[in-house]
């Protein structure tokens, strides 16, 4: 089904609302705004009535894929499906009708939530203190990095090197050069994981920390992490954990205690928020007891008056890194978390990461006879293929599997990333994906890898069965071109 423009479904003369006479005295718009702003003629804007333009947006979301429709195996992302409890929660109207500049004492629900969310964090993370305001997980990296080099600062050192290993997210070495940094790339060794020789060599005295996932991006879990510590360390260094796969660790093991210094979280993806369409996100971040002095502030502190819980936002922390954004982040996100955590509870917590590991080997062993796999398993909440063999002996590339995968209704896998595995399709199934739904999608992928082998004009033509068949993707941002009606 092809859908029309709105311009096109546009008719001179209709009108889906009518204002009436205004019952208030008015004045000419010449007189209310500068001329220079003025319209030489009226905007050339659709004329449709209510019923056709409500029709039109339905059918067009109709069209959309998102995490209601189906399974977006996205890797490194953590797409999963976002419990309808959560939208309940923050539409509560103590939380709608709140405004950031209210006093204090009339907005102790809202810092209850915050001061508690905050805590619940800190402890799956293992870690002495944590801030809600980063708006995203890059932020988050960004509070980061400015903590590691408050702390090196406070010292009379001035580090100028971070390390990043090489199977890390874009964002870790964006958010160290934004920070001014040098970025120094770390190798993986054979087996997928930080190559500790690799490390030592560039661990110099100029190196303010280290920047690692773990489980890293190809969902391994770095089993020689405590020597890394170790070695970081020793070195005066800080050891930074970017925790956009912490829906592997929850209740099972916590990245406080194997050393590291800060972490972030990603409330949009580990903790159910709505993730994707440019946000909001929400990226807190945790600390150990030595950088608690240089969070963000304002600071949600909870204490006693007169026999009274009171919480507050303490602003007076002269070693702080200062605010890193407008009062006190993205408030329905922080919601949204809380509501997750509270459901599940603690046991409820582990359960998630157990069954996002279980569904990712499972999910593995299903398509494994047809694909490549770098490196060796057992893998942790996702895993990493490559299309290498369709490639070589068919000339499809995982770009045209992916496209592909649109014919048999699911959204494509991470594609070509990391960067260090070639032709790379990055799988992350999450634990809210039923064992029905990995079948169906292992089926799918197991098709495509026949059809690769057997008719692969058909992978290469794909998709056939969308609305709008193979784009050119490098022309498209490349050779920018937005439509401007009535220009």
């Amino acid at each position: 089904m092809k859908e029309k423009l709105i311009f096109d479904l546009s008719r001179k003369g209709r009108r889906g609302v009518c204002f009436g006479t205004p019952d208030l005295p008015s004045k000419p718009v010449q007189e209310l705004i500068p001329e220079r702003f003025l319209r030489s003629e009226p905007a050339d804007l659709p004329e449709l009535p209510e019923s056709e333009v409500v029709r039109h947006f339905i059918r067009l979301s109709n069209l959309n894929y998102h995490v209601d429709k189906n399974m977006y195996p996205l890797g490194s992302c953590t797409m999963k499906y976002n419990p309808k409890i959560n939208d309940s929660t923050s539409d509560l109207q103590g939380f709608t009708s709140m405004h950031p500049l209210q006093p204090e004492h009339t907005a102790q629900g809202s810092l209850r939530l915050m001061y508690e969310l905050s805590e619940m964090l800190r402890e799956i993370a293992g870690m002495a203190a944590v801030t809600l305001q980063p708006a995203a997980g890059a932020h988050g990296e960004l509070t980061g990095i400015f903590l590691i080099k408050k702390y090196h600062e406070s010292l009379g050192s001035r580090r100028s090197k971070l390390l990043v290993v090489d199977s890390a997210h874009g964002t870790n070495p964006a958010s160290a050069a934004t920070a001014n940094y040098e970025i120094v790339s770390v190798n993986s060794n054979a087996e997928g994981r930080t190559d500790i020789e690799d490390l030592k060599t560039k661990l110099t005295p100029d190196v303010a920390a280290l920047m690692l996932t773990n489980p890293n991006t190809l969902g391994l879990f770095e089993n020689d992490i405590l020597a890394i510590e170790k070695l970081v360390h020793e070195n005066g260094s800080l050891l930074y954990m970017d925790g956009a796969n912490m829906n592997a660790l929850m209740g099972i093991t916590r990245p406080g205690d194997m050393g590291f210094d800060i972490v972030h979280y990603n409330l949009h993806k580990t903790f159910s928020a709505p993730h994707g369409g440019g946000g909001p996100g929400s990226g807190p971040v945790g600390v150990c007891d030595k950088l608690v002095p240089f969070l963000p502030v304002p600071v949600i502190e909870k204490t006693e008056k007169n026999g009274i819980t009171v919480y507050t936002m303490n602003p007076d922390k002269p070693d702080s890194i200062g605010r890193m954004m407008n009062f006190y982040g993205n408030f329905a996100v922080l919601v949204r978390a809380y509501t997750y955590i509270r459901m599940l509870g603690a046991n409820g917590v582990r359960r998630v990461s157990e069954n996002a590991i279980i569904n990712a080997n499972y999910l593995l062993s299903r398509v494994l006879e047809k694909f490549e796999l770098p490196y060796p398993k057992p893998v942790m909440h996702e895993f990493c293929l490559s299309g290498d063999r369709q490639k070589k002996q068919h000339n499809v590339r995982t770009l045209d599997i992916a496209k592909r995968l649109l014919d048999y209704g699911f959204h494509a896998p991470t594609i070509y990333f990391p960067l260090i595995v070639s032709e790379a399709l990055m799988v992350e199934p999450t634990e809210t994906e039923t064992r029905e739904t990995l079948d169906a999608f292992a089926d799918a992928l197991l098709a495509i890898a026949d059809e690769a082998e057997n008719d692969p004009d058909l992978v290469l033509d794909a998709p056939v069965k969308t609305p709008v068949k193979r784009l050119d993707e490098a022309q498209a941002s490349r050779k920018l071109n937005v439509c401007c009606f009535g220009c």
